[in-house]
């Protein structure tokens, strides 16, 4: 009987290793096999010259095992050795501990890496830390209502981050392998099913440097005015690159939980606003590219008080006759609501759609605001003489600059861009950003002439004096406008603005300053046009922007040289 047992045991065994049984190895597999996926880093987020705005950095995050600090009897060492490692409080530490049953606990999310080591160092049983990639901002608040970040959950929010998420963040890879019966991984059963693609690098067309330039200006403005809220701009006026765009409030982007919707609101692109005078050239040139006005005729200005269909309007100065060129120096509500009424309701429609006000501009940015431009059928017989003066409407910075840019570019409107290129994980270019003209709003004579009557504005008796820049002709408008409320305008809150560019002769840069509700004074020449000095003198040094007399003797040399005459000295 014992030998008959045996002989069962051993045709058994004989059985199992030698006959085929695919599906049993199937099961065990199954039973074993385990896929998770492989996580890669996320893309980077620099500027245009390779300046780093957002990256990941290795982090760790703290667990511990309560269950077994307990067991072990060391929950008072193990939460006094926590305390002093990771600055928490022992005795917050100590109630967590003996008030859990569970055996894996997190105490404490992205710490940095040498902290993480640190914990390691203790070899503290019952406490481990996990490896993970957090995302960093090393500028902090710099940029960052256009940059956007990304919170605990991994989520892009706002900004570059959400616009191009799928790009940043790559793709995932897939590792399954199978492991013994005490979980030890087979490496020689393991296999990749799909490869991981780390994220894209994206620069952008802002300039580090200048945009801390503009930040800097705002930060004093916000101090000096005690403004609620105050914006900027900067432009290359014949490509639609932004250069800078900075908004006040603002937040650090590595502690975003503090902060607050307002904060959080990019104010260039999400805010929309009645933009008073800094219109007006808008008009002007639609008017001169129609031929209806040239800019030495002569328009009354009613001595600053005109009733049009029995509605008074008035200018802040006594004017009388003033020339097309001098209603824009001197800012005329009059002056300017006459020359819409010379254009007609038709073609002023026509040149405010063609300069793309009433819908987005399409900057690559969540959020955007497309402003409020109502067609003509919503007109009142008065509405082209509030137009005229920046009422009636509302647009955001961004889309107000980008109109003034085409009226002295040649009259070209840009695709405004933040993008300057993008590249893979091998640094490989994978898109150049080029640009891109979305329509010609006037010709070349009248944006000419625009560059001459902006240019006087800040010449001795316009409203911009304040925004010149020693060496260089200076074009820009200003502007102040009372804030709307329900039933009309506030008396004592206003926007201040002023829009310019410079070498007025030839542009390079523009920027919009925007200003809301400043203390005490509350004109656009004096508040808002002292910032666009401040930043644009930093840059035309940085960017080497010759000043007018030598930009304009190296163009007379260059064409005499080309036509043939003249020698070099």
């Amino acid at each position: 009987m014992i030998t008959g047992l045996f002989l069962g045991l051993a045709g058994r065994l004989v059985f199992l290793h030698l006959s085929p049984h695919d599906s049993i190895d199937e099961k065990i597999d199954k039973m074993h096999s385990v896929e998770k996926p492989i996580s890669v880093g996320r893309g980077r987020i620099l500027d245009r010259n390779g300046y780093v705005f957002a990256i990941d950095l290795p982090a760790r995050d703290i667990w511990i095992n309560p269950v077994c600090i307990k067991t072990n009897g060391v929950e008072g060492e193990v939460a006094a050795a926590l305390s002093r490692t990771l600055g928490m409080e022992a005795d917050r530490l100590f109630v967590k501990i003996k008030g859990s049953m569970r055996r894996g606990l997190r105490i404490k999310r992205f710490v940095e890496e040498d902290v993480g080591r640190a914990v390691e160092d203790l070899k503290l049983e019952g406490v481990w830390t996990r490896t993970l990639s957090t995302r960093n901002y090393p500028h902090g608040k710099m940029l960052c209502h256009a940059l956007g970040f990304l919170n605990w959950g991994g989520k892009a929010s706002g900004g570059i981050e959400q616009r191009f998420n799928s790009d940043l963040k790559g793709r995932d890879g897939l590792l399954r392998t199978v492991r013994d019966g005490r979980r030890r991984e087979l490496y020689d059963r393991r296999a990749v099913e799909v490869e991981p693609l780390t994220g894209s690098n994206i620069y952008l067309t802002i300039d580090q440097n200048i945009q801390q330039m503009v930040e800097d200006a705002l930060d004093k403005l916000l101090v000096e005015r005690e403004c609620k809220g105050a914006w900027a701009v900067v432009q290359r006026v014949r490509t639609g690159e932004i250069l800078a765009m900075a908004s006040r409030p603002a937040f650090n982007l590595n502690e975003f939980r503090f902060s607050d919707s307002e904060e959080r609101r990019n104010r260039a692109i999400a805010y929309t606003y009645e933009p008073g005078s800094t219109f007006k050239p808008l008009i002007v040139a639609a008017a001169l590219n129609e031929g209806i006005v040239k800019p030495n005729d002569r328009i009354d200005c009613e001595n600053g008080c005109w009733s049009y269909k029995r509605i008074l309007l008035r200018d802040c100065h006594n004017f009388g006759i003033l020339s097309v060129s001098d209603i824009v120096k001197k800012s005329s509500n009059i002056g300017a609501a006459k020359i819409a009424l010379k254009l007609g309701d038709a073609r002023l429609e026509k040149y405010l759609k063609a300069y793309r006000l009433g819908m987005k501009t399409g900057i690559e940015l969540p959020g955007e605001e497309g402003g409020i431009l109502h067609g003509t059928s919503a007109w009142s017989s008065i509405s082209a003489t509030r137009l005229a003066m920046g009422h009636e409407l509302t647009v955001t910075a961004v889309q107000l600059l980008n109109a003034v840019c085409a009226i002295v570019n040649g009259g070209y409107l840009m695709q405004p861009t933040l993008i300057h290129r993008v590249t893979n994980a091998a640094g490989e270019e994978t898109y150049k950003s080029r640009p891109h003209v979305l329509t010609r709003v006037v010709n070349a004579k009248t944006s000419a002439q625009m560059r001459r009557i902006m240019m006087t504005v800040t010449e001795e008796g316009g409203t911009g004096l304040n925004a010149r820049v020693p060496g260089y002709a200076v074009g820009g408008k200003t502007g102040t406008a009372q804030k709307a409320i329900p039933g009309g305008y506030s008396k004592s809150a206003h926007m201040a603005s002023f829009v310019g560019f410079l070498p007025a002769e030839n542009p390079e840069i523009a920027m919009i300053v925007v200003v809301d509700e400043p203390q005490p004074v509350h004109f656009g020449g004096m508040v808002a046009a002292p910032v666009f000095r401040e930043v644009v003198e930093q840059v035309v040094r940085y960017l080497h922007i010759l000043p007018s007399a030598q930009a304009e003797y190296a163009r007379y040399r260059n064409s005499n040289f080309r036509n043939g005459g003249g020698r070099e000295l």
